[in-house]
Formats: structure tokens, sequence, C-alpha cells
């Protein structure tokens, strides 16, 4: 079973706006509404992967109860420590016409108390040898710094599998705890080394760089560069994107880290692994929305 931990899921709510304006009035031409989060990204694709997962984290209010439904309603189990106060936050994501780009408004989200996030640890008990556990996103407030730390002490010598998607501190703190794998993307990593930008074997030395401080295997999607990936044995294996037409990026990061994970549990083969997490970050960044399960391994022949 694949656990993913979202402290602070969220509904999309993405629109695309013909021509967006800052400071005018602004009218959509169309809009959707997604269940998101990093790690609920994560679970929904493993879903439509065939993989068995369950989604935790943090809901609250009417907003957590639409997450939590949405999710149900396309078969992804869920089960949620139920905040007392506060909502699931809505973040906002404009997409203008004409070449216009992306533009995200990311709410901040509920407090967590002390006594909610005992109640996730408890969940995580259950944990055993051959499950995995992904950690993914940011930190709402009231919850310490440390707390990727703390969750994976808690899952520790029990045959957990561990899997980190975070940037900055959130990452570099979790390198000591040994984690199966984490997933920057090239921004991310640069930003870890003092770099506004990466070439290809300076993304190489990063890799390696985490990887003694701790980290299995290194992960890092490069957007049209393609990805990279360090693993454990020592062997750094390159891939790029097939042709196709990006229609949108958000979630293609999180599409990767499920690629990698179902790949990897069905075949125990770095090489494969790492096909198809570039084959489900690629579908998902050729879709409207999350990729299908269909859409990622047709598009695993192109690697």
């Amino acid at each position: 079973m694949v656990y993913t931990v979202t402290l602070n899921p969220a509904l999309d709510y993405e629109v695309l706006v013909d021509g967006f304006q800052a400071g005018g009035l602004n009218r959509t031409s169309r809009e959707r509404m997604h269940f998101g989060g990093k790690g609920v990204n994560v679970s929904t694709v493993l879903h439509s992967l065939g993989v068995e997962t369950t989604a935790l984290g943090f809901v609250a209010g009417f907003t957590g109860k639409a997450l939590e439904d949405g999710l149900r309603a396309g078969g992804v189990p869920a089960d949620f420590v139920w905040l007392e106060e506060g909502l699931t936050r809505v973040n906002v994501k404009i997409r203008s016409g004409g070449g216009g780009g992306e533009t995200e408004i990311n709410s901040q989200g509920p407090a967590i108390s002390p006594r909610a996030l005992e109640a996730l640890l408890q969940k995580l008990d259950r944990l055993g040898g051959g499950d995995v556990l992904v950690l993914a996103g940011s930190l709402p407030a009231g919850l310490p710094r440390d707390v990727y730390q703390t969750i994976l002490a808690r899952v520790a010598n029990r045959g957990v599998l561990t899997v980190v998607d975070a940037a900055r501190d959130l990452l570099r703190g979790v390198l000591p705890c040994r984690p199966f794998l984490i997933k920057p993307n090239s921004a991310e990593l640069g930003e870890l080394f003092g770099k506004d930008s990466l070439t290809g074997e300076e993304a190489r030395a990063c890799a390696g760089s985490l990887q003694k401080q701790g980290a299995r295997n290194v992960l890092v999607s490069m957007a049209g560069d393609g990805s990279l990936l360090l693993d454990e044995t020592g062997v750094c294996r390159r891939l790029g994107v097939p042709p196709g037409t990006v229609r949108h990026t958000v979630g293609a990061g999180d599409s990767m880290v499920a690629g990698f994970l179902a790949g990897w549990l069905e075949t125990r083969d770095y090489a494969a692994a790492h096909r198809m997490g570039a084959a489900a970050g690629s579908a998902t960044a050729f879709s409207e929305g999350l990729a299908s399960g269909e859409e990622i391994r047709r598009l695993l022949a192109a690697f």
C-alpha cells in the first residue's frame, strides 16, 4: 500500500481567462475544480495506474468535505484527520489564453493543532514492511518545521519505504533520515545550492551531493530538458521528453513521483521506474488535468 500525506491539501480552482489583465474585470472562458495538494495528486495518479493507495492529511470545513467526497467518488480512498476549525484551502490557477502563461494564487490553509498532528501520527502506526509513505508539499500554520523528520522517525525501522517531495529546508532536513526517494525539480535543486539555473552536469553534481547527505535515490524533473535519476547503485540516468503539446504543468511533478513508484513496485528496476515516472509526468503536462493510467501507459512507449 502507498500512503500519501498531504499536510495542506486544497481544492484547485483552475480558470482560463482570455487576455487576463491585472486590476481589471476578467471573465472566464472555462473553469474546473481539481482535488489537489501534492500527495493527493500522487494518490490520484497511483489509483489510475492500479496501485493500491490511501490519501492521508488534514481537512476542514465544507471545502474539506468537498475534497474528501470528490476523492472517494473517483475511487481514491481517503483517511483524513478532520480539524475542528478553519477551511481546507482553495488555490486559484489562472491560465491566460494567447500564450499568457499561468498565474497561481495559493492560500495558507488552516492551522493544525498538536492534538490533530498526534491523530495523524497514530494513523501512521499501522504502516509496516512493504508499505510506502509519500510526504509531499508545504506546511500549514501550526506545525513545527521539523514535522517531516518527526513523521519519518515514527515509521523508522519498520520496513517502510519513504518518499519526500518538498523544497528548501523541508527537503534538506529529511536527508539524514535516508529517504528512499526525493524528487526536487531543477529550480528547487538550484535553490538548494544557490544557483539560478543548472546545466545537466551541475544537476548531476547537486543530486550527488544530496545523495551523500542521505537520500538513496534522487529524481530531478527538468521540464523541457527531461529528467535525471541518480539511483542508489551510483548509476545516473537521463531521459528527454516525447513530442507533445504542453497544456499545463500543475501536477506533472506529482505524476512523475506516482509513475516512478508504480514502475518500481511493478518491476523493482530503476530504469523501468524512471521511464514510467517520465511517462506519467509528460502525460499530465500534455493533458488538461492529471493523466489517466491509459494515457500514461500509451506514452510509456516513447521512452
